[in-house]
């Protein structure tokens, strides 16, 4: 197809030729090199314009992971173009998709192929941000490093835009406690729930994780991260009646996490503590788990900081009475008279 603004460009190079007075055997001898001239300087002017069509980047809050733990990549794609861009799949190509590649440099394919995005609309200038959870999405359960990048596709160019490669590493963690259960007819698929507790250590702190799985069937319910750990000790876990889990766990010196998920690893109730005058403790009361002592309090609530006193904040001196004073205030007149 003719590209319009080359020859636009070629017809002005043409119209600068004659008005300098060149005749047309001049022009027809120079046709095909100016014709490569303008196509060559047509293509350095228009491939800037073609590359900051669209802004590609990726984040992540850390890059270490347990395996089949949720890893959220948060994606960010910027029109840099003066229109408003239409993003679509089209029957070959998806507008949006992952490259994942393992050490070896194998592309991991995703785990459903038959995928479809939702079109979108970005104005001019504007940012699309979308948080993305690769746990499901691609095999991603190996242990090792795996490079990752976001691409979108412009079916109007015909070209792909992609971010920056970003490294993620898999590991395990530290099996604490581990119990399998069996859950009554009707609470989900299989007839079993294994419960692990794992302990991960990051860069900065330690943090208390809970899987919940179906190991005869090959299925992980979930990998969740339950908060920080302080690792002198266990934590305390029970079981209750319809094999739910509860586990307490010390999240720092005078304080603890209080949590109960079902078998299928939903999380039904998280509750902190603070320890005044006992340490609390989990109690099985008749079939029922019961979080006895300490203070409930919600952590993410600030406790309002105590201002000192200033020296302007002194109470101001009454007056005194300006009386003669009596002979006991007096001073003596000589130190060592009485």
């Amino acid at each position: 197809m003719t590209n319009p603004a080359l020859i636009r460009m070629v017809d002005s190079w043409r119209q600068r030729i004659v008005e300098r007075g060149e005749s047309r055997r001049s022009i027809r001898q120079s046709r095909p090199t100016g014709m490569l001239v303008a196509f060559g300087l047509a293509l350095l002017l228009l491939a800037p314009s073609l590359s900051a069509q669209v802004q590609v980047d990726i984040g992540f809050k850390r890059t270490l992971y347990m395996r089949y733990e949720p890893i959220i990549c948060t994606v960010t794609i910027t029109n840099l173009s003066a229109r408003t861009l239409e993003l679509a799949d089209t029957l070959q190509e998806k507008w949006f998709s992952f490259q994942i590649e393992n050490t070896d440099g194998r592309l991991l394919p995703p785990l459903n192929m038959s995928y479809t995005n939702q079109p979108v609309q970005i104005p001019a200038g504007q940012k699309l941000t979308r948080s993305i959870n690769l746990t499901p999405l691609y095999p991603l359960s190996e242990f090792g490093t795996y490079r990752v990048r976001a691409a979108v596709f412009l079916p109007e160019l015909g070209r792909y835009f992609a971010s920056s490669n970003l490294n993620i590493d898999i590991t395990e963690g530290r099996e604490l406690w581990r119990q399998t259960v069996g859950i009554a007819p009707g609470s989900g698929s299989g007839a079993t729930r294994t419960y692990t507790i794992l302990a991960h250590r990051l860069p900065a702190t330690t943090m208390l994780y809970l899987r919940v799985e179906d190991r005869d069937a090959g299925v992980v319910y979930c990998t969740t991260q339950l908060g920080r750990f302080i690792t002198f000790g266990k934590p305390d876990v029970e079981i209750d009646a319809a094999s739910h889990i509860h586990i307490l766990q010390n999240t720092a010196p005078k304080a603890f996490l209080y949590s109960h998920f079902d078998t299928n690893g939903k999380v039904i109730k998280q509750q902190a503590y603070q320890v005044m005058d006992t340490r609390p403790a989990l109690v099985k009361r008749d079939n029922q788990i019961e979080v006895l002592g300490g203070v409930p309090f919600n952590p993410n609530v600030k406790t309002p900081e105590q201002n000192l006193p200033k020296m302007s904040d002194r109470p101001v001196a009454l007056p005194t009475p300006q009386g003669q004073a009596t002979p006991q205030e007096k001073r003596p007149e000589n130190l060592l008279s009485r």
